[in-house]
């Protein structure tokens, strides 16, 4: 039995919440916030947070493949976090290159492609080889896309696509000034990470910070927020499906009456 029918089993013998099916967001993002202070709650090393974080991604990566999440974007180290001390920055590589090759074979079984964005090059060697050789695994899998944000910042991300765009401007491939705002906008989309993907209707911040954190800046211009005081390494699928379906009861106007 694949882990997720697994899930389907303990979900119909259980009192989770059932989104609707015919209203589900197609893309939802996480920014999953408190490894470090749920560690520090239970006098442990904040790694110990991190690494228990990773089952947390588990879950609500499968959760959301049962439930029907075309793509889910997850917050997974961003450029600022490269300031933090070096002995946590290698014990977080460590974790995740763990967890791209323990999961491989899980992403496969659910026909999860996993994407990501972000600058790669900027991890370590080894981290590169392990998620280019799940990307190339996975790139056939079409059940739900799984995209890290690994080394991401959405402020270089836009900055990189403008420096893209001058650059065709330059080079008289296009004319910004003959372009419509709404042209305009479709150029810049096409040059960011996500192009390739649908913008997130649905983000969701654990922990209870009310800030972005420069994740996905473009990308959620309308997108529906949702912030729990939920430190990451508690959030469970419960939640999740709570979460989920009240997102199912809010109006969307996009600044229309």
């Amino acid at each position: 039995m694949t882990s997720i029918r697994k899930k389907r089993k303990k979900f119909l013998n259980s009192n989770f919440v059932a989104p609707d099916e015919t209203k589900l967001p197609t893309h939802v993002a996480i920014i999953m916030d408190g490894n470090g202070r749920w560690a520090q709650k239970k006098l442990l090393n904040r790694v110990k947070g991190h690494a228990r974080g990773v089952e947390t991604v588990r879950n609500i990566v499968e959760a959301s493949r049962e439930i029907g999440i075309s793509y889910l974007t997850l917050y997974a180290f961003s450029t600022e976090n490269w300031q933090r001390p070096k002995a946590e920055i290698a014990a977080l590589m460590r974790i995740l290159n763990k967890f791209l090759k323990s999961e491989l074979n899980r992403m496969m079984e659910n026909n999860i492609r996993l994407n990501t964005i972000g600058q790669a090059e900027r991890l370590p060697p080894d981290v590169q080889d392990t998620l280019q050789k799940s990307i190339v695994s996975t790139q056939n899998n079409d059940g739900m896309t799984l995209t890290l944000a690994l080394s991401y910042g959405a402020r270089t991300e836009i900055a990189q696509a403008m420096r893209t765009i001058a650059q065709k401007a330059c080079d008289g491939k296009i004319d910004p000034v003959s372009l419509s705002d709404s042209q305009m906008t479709d150029l810049i989309a096409e040059h960011l990470y996500t192009s390739k993907m649908p913008d997130p209707e649905l983000l969701i911040r654990t922990s209870g910070e009310m800030r972005i954190s420069n994740f996905l800046l473009w990308q959620i211009a309308y997108t529906e927020l949702y912030i729990t005081p939920t430190l990451w390494p508690d959030f469970s699928e419960t939640e999740y499906r709570r979460i989920l379906t009240q997102f199912q009861h809010r109006e969307r106007r996009f600044g229309k009456v």
